[in-house]
C-alpha cells in the first residue's frame, strides 16, 4: 500500500481528492520580520481586529473593534452582515478625522486588512501597518483581551434578531466599557478618564499610576 494505491482508490470511490494548495507568502510572514511596536502615547498603535456572531436566524454578524493599545479605548465597534476592505478604509478614515491620524495600525492577516487598497491607503495617509505572524494572536493581545471580554460580557449573553438591535447593543456596552469600566493596568481609572489627562507626557502619567460611514454599518465613535 503507497500514495500512489491510495490515490487510485480515493478516486474510483468517487470520494474528493483535496488538491496540493501551493503555500503564499503573507505580510506577515518570518521573513517580513514583525517587530512588535509597545504604544507610548495616546494615538500612538491602534489595534484592529473582527469578532464573529449570528442573529437567531443564523445569518452573521461581523464586528469590527478598533482600540488605541495606550489608552485601552475602544474608539470603533462597528457591526454589519460583512464588512470588506473598503469598509475597513471608510471607518478608519471617520475616526482619522475625528481623532487624528495615528502612528501605527496593529493587525493580523485577514484579507481585509492586507488588501492593497487598505495597504495603499495608509501609505498614503502616512500610517505604518504593524502584522502580526500569522496564526499568533498573542501577538494583537491588547485586542484580544478587549475580544475576549466583548464576547464573555455581551455576545455570549444576548441574542440579537437584527442588526439595529446589535448596533445599539453594542453601543451601550462600548460607552460602559470607555466610560465606567475603571481600568487596573491605568490606575484604576476609566479609559476616558485615563485618556482625557494625557497630554505630550503621557506615559510618564502611566508609570505613575497604582498598577504598572459608509452604507450598512454605523460607525460607533468616542464620545466625550
Amino acid at each position: 500500500m503507497n500514495v500512489k494505491r491510495i490515490y487510485r482508490l480515493w478516486r474510483r470511490e468517487g470520494l474528493k481528492v483535496p488538491k496540493k494548495q501551493r503555500k503564499r507568502r503573507r505580510l506577515g510572514s518570518s521573513d517580513q520580520g514583525c517587530i512588535r511596536h509597545r504604544a507610548e502615547r495616546k494615538d500612538h498603535v491602534w489595534a484592529v481586529d473582527f469578532v464573529h456572531d449570528r442573529t437567531v436566524d443564523a445569518r452573521p454578524l461581523k464586528w469590527l473593534a478598533v482600540i488605541d493599545e495606550f489608552t485601552r479605548e475602544c474608539l470603533a465597534l462597528e457591526v454589519a452582515r460583512s464588512i470588506k476592505a473598503t469598509d475597513v478604509i471608510d471607518v478608519l478614515a471617520e475616526l482619522f478625522r475625528v481623532r487624528g491620524v495615528p502612528g501605527h495600525i496593529r493587525a493580523d492577516n485577514g484579507p481585509e486588512f492586507i488588501a492593497r487598497s487598505v495597504r495603499g491607503w495608509l501609505e498614503r495617509s502616512s500610517v505604518r501597518p504593524l502584522y502580526i505572524e500569522p496564526g499568533s494572536p498573542w501577538e494583537n493581545g491588547y485586542v484580544e483581551s478587549f475580544n475576549g471580554r466583548f464576547s464573555d460580557e455581551l455576545l455570549d449573553r444576548e441574542m440579537f434578531y437584527t442588526v439595529p438591535e446589535a448596533r445599539s447593543m453594542g453601543t451601550a456596552w462600548r460607552l460602559d466599557y470607555n466610560h465606567r469600566r475603571p481600568h487596573s493596568s491605568l490606575g484604576y481609572r476609566t479609559p476616558a478618564e485615563f485618556a482625557a489627562s494625557c497630554s505630550e507626557p503621557c506615559s510618564a502619567t502611566l508609570r505613575k499610576s497604582p498598577s504598572s460611514q459608509y452604507h450598512q454599518p454605523t460607525l460607533i465613535l468616542v464620545g466625550p
